[in-house]
């Protein structure tokens, strides 16, 4: 079927997680393009400091994606503030924790699920009403490339990242037939604070790595910055894409979960090794 374009630039948006990473750049990438912009983050400093970057309208909410009476309150404040109708809802706020499933701590993995899959959860259905009263808008949820292949020491995250896939995945088909539609994202290794927030008691691999060092070793393997990130996102939300990949390690990520299904670490893990020596030299020149 063909694509319905979905224009962003100049109309109202909803960004979460936009503190920092990729949901700030979200904001700036948007409000620089004229759209009025509502943005939420648990994060109050980081919040303000989005705030003071972006150039048009603005609502700021400290918000905790994981409260579903505090995501519909939300809704009520933007439909209240909205200039214009809703173009987009882009639930991406997130967290990370690295264990092992032997090792795991129950407490940190639910901690990760409330926020990463229950925190979509919880904005899609307080802000789709909104959409499906204009019959017209986009709910924009972040997987990731570990929404497409389960990854070691990964466990609650691509848990929560392919149900997030697959919450979206039927959202978009329960949708067919009207003028509201559904969008997966799938980021590969994008440069965010992400790794030096998450939750880490010891080195899964049992190397001696200290958080940190864990830390600059995702750093050193990204392969696309948050400001890039934001413009694949919004130029394929805009041509109508119902799945967006986002860096050449997603659709390296896609290929292998076609041809590979089960045997793709060992090429995912050269990659890896690859880039991290490419880090380590970059950061040593």
């Amino acid at each position: 079927m063909p694509r319905t374009s979905r224009p962003l630039s100049g109309h109202p948006v909803m960004i979460t997680g936009a503190a920092s990473g990729i949901g700030r750049s979200l904001a700036q990438l948007l409000s620089g393009k004229g759209s009025p912009v509502a943005i939420a983050d648990i994060d109050e400093a980081g919040l303000k400091e989005t705030a003071a970057l972006l150039t048009g309208p603005i609502l700021t909410r400290v918000l905790d994606v994981r409260d579903a009476a505090d995501q519909r309150a939300f809704a009520d404040e933007v439909r209240d503030w909205l200039p214009a109708p809703l173009a987009a809802v882009f639930n991406n706020a997130g967290v990370a924790v690295s264990s092992s499933v032997l090792d795991a701590v129950p407490e940190d993995d639910e901690w990760l699920r409330q926020i990463n899959f229950d925190g979509v959860v919880n904005g899609t259905r307080a802000f789709l009403p909104i959409l499906v009263e204009q019959d017209h808008g986009v709910i924009v949820n972040t997987s990731s490339v570990f929404g497409l292949l389960g990854m070691p020491n990964q466990s609650a995250y691509c848990a929560a990242k392919f149900a997030v896939r697959g919450f979206t995945d039927a959202l978009r088909q329960e949708l067919r037939g009207t003028g509201v539609s559904a969008v997966n994202v799938h980021p590969g290794g994008i440069r965010t604070n992400i790794a030096r927030n998450a939750r880490v008691h010891k080195d899964p691999e049992g190397r001696g790595r200290t958080h940190e060092q864990m830390a600059a070793e995702f750093e050193a393997a990204t392969l696309t910055t948050p400001e890039k990130t934001a413009e694949i996102i919004c130029r394929g939300v805009e041509h109508g894409k119902s799945r967006i990949l986002v860096g050449p390690d997603a659709y390296l990520f896609d290929i292998l979960a076609r041809v590979a299904p089960t045997r793709y670490y060992s090429v995912v893990a050269l990659l890896e090794r690859l880039l991290r020596t490419r880090g380590t030299a970059g950061a040593q020149s």
